[in-house]
């Protein structure tokens, strides 16, 4: 949990203090705006969420898997020495903690026997619409039935952490860090998903629009009374809600006109509807 607050706290001071440090010569000027980065380096995102994890990994299990990263790009994308993007890196980091800490543990656990542990492998890919962040290990997976679980909120696979060792961050059992990690891919237009292979490991896939255009906000539609005063033409699905699949939703930036409901529509052309 002090990591997560640390970042929440540099996010805060960035929010406050950005537009004075974008302004200030030497080198306390600073590259963001708010708390988003427009050259975001996804790699180094990568190595500082995976060094915090190993941090936890050897805690626990006085050992760590090794990273090995790979980067490939479209041949009809623009090539680039490392492979940035304009986005928010405290929500990257948070994704990409929450996937190295189940990685490494089911690497320690599924390896024990034979005191070898299989590096975890992180691609990163530039296509034309998508930039893509696949993890893979080689922790024994999960079985098809457990997957349909992995999303929802406070189903983990590890034993609840002990209340009485409050100085000891757990690496995992809360049942949060899959589910938040998903909103906020979806923030954004992207994804999280995962693929396993029970008996050898699992891949964890992070989607994120290389067009920063195409990249606003998609805000949740989360109870009964926004659906009731407000329709659109195109359904769109709830991204907030486990259970949908963001690949089935279907995307519309030209929004038409809100309508008022039917009855309160008759009201008002009978002027019968008090304002």
């Amino acid at each position: 949990m002090d990591v997560v607050w640390t970042h929440i706290w540099h996010n805060f001071v960035a929010l406050l203090f950005g537009g004075q440090l974008e302004r200030a010569p030497g080198p306390n000027r600073s590259k963001y705006i708010g708390c988003i980065d427009p050259q975001c380096d996804i790699v180094s995102v990568i190595k500082d969420a995976y060094e915090n994890a190993r941090f936890l990994c050897d805690q626990y299990y006085l050992s760590s898997p090794d990273l090995i990263i790979q980067e490939a790009q479209h041949n009809d994308v623009e090539q680039e020495r490392g492979i940035r993007i304009i986005y928010v890196p405290s929500h990257l980091y948070h994704m990409l903690f929450e996937l190295f800490k189940n990685s490494m543990r089911a690497v320690m656990e599924y390896n024990a026997s034979s005191d070898i542990y299989p590096p975890i492998t992180v691609t990163v890919s530039k296509g034309k619409e998508d930039i893509c962040l696949k993890m893979s290990d080689r922790g024994g997976g999960v079985a098809r039935s457990t997957t349909d679980h992995m999303f929802k909120y406070m189903y983990s696979t590890a034993p609840q952490p002990s209340k009485s060792d409050a100085h000891t961050v757990p690496l995992a059992g809360y049942g949060y860090g899959l589910p938040i990690s998903r909103l906020y891919a979806r923030y954004f237009h992207g994804d999280l998903i995962l693929l396993s292979c029970e008996g050898y490991g699992t891949d964890a896939v992070i989607y994120m629009k290389a067009l920063s255009n195409e990249a606003n906000e998609l805000l949740p539609i989360f109870n009964k009374t926004t659906s009731k005063f407000y329709r659109t033409t195109v359904p769109t699905g709830d991204w907030s809600n486990q259970a949908t699949n963001i690949s089935s939703r279907q995307m519309c930036t030209n929004h038409k006109k809100h309508q008022l409901p039917q009855s309160i529509q008759q009201e008002t052309m009978t002027g019968t509807g008090a304002i």
